[in-house]
């Protein structure tokens, strides 16, 4: 399982239930990345999007504390217990490098243990935040294996990074 993330420089992803930032390049990534594959978050993430519709051309997996809660094309999904069952039944002809966790704050936190890569856009600024990710530059089971090339929308400089976990590997899916 992948985890796919923008932080800021202080490995923060939101603030008041809003993206920090939009870079559209950032867009296209993350597009090009879960593309036909299986995405993982939570309602308040899915409350963000477009109509609060779940995204295209994926299948979407919502994670929800309330047992009625239902998307039309989407799957629903109450613990990570349930997670794994329905990923092992369901989804098993999927690879686990087509499983991203894409947030909010308490799914990246829960799911980040199941995960063996993490794909990072690290925007250098320090923006204000309510909702942060792992710093996975102070955690020793991770590792920085690729920094991308700096790159600039307007004034803000960001670039794509991918960490992966260094001992012992992820949990099983």
């Amino acid at each position: 399982m992948r985890a796919i993330v923008a932080v800021d420089s202080n490995w923060a992803i939101g603030n008041k239930g809003q993206l920090l930032v939009s870079i559209p390049s950032d867009h296209k990534m993350f597009r090009t990345q879960t593309k036909d594959k299986i995405v993982i978050y939570g309602r308040k993430t899915l409350e963000t999007f477009p109509m609060a519709r779940p995204l295209d051309q994926r299948v979407n997996i919502i994670f929800s504390r309330n047992p009625a809660y239902e998307v039309k094309n989407a799957e629903t999904v109450h613990s990570v217990e349930e997670l794994q069952e329905l990923l092992r039944t369901k989804y098993a002809e999927h690879d686990s490098d087509d499983v991203y966790v894409i947030g909010g704050e308490s799914i990246y936190r829960q799911l980040l243990p199941l995960c063996d890569t993490v794909i990072v856009t690290r925007i250098d600024f320090d923006y204000e935040a309510d909702a942060f990710f792992p710093n996975l530059d102070q955690d020793p089971e991770w590792e920085c294996v690729e920094e991308g090339e700096e790159q600039t929308y307007f004034d803000v400089a960001f670039h794509f990074d991918r960490y992966e976990r260094v001992s012992g590997g992820a949990g099983a899916v």
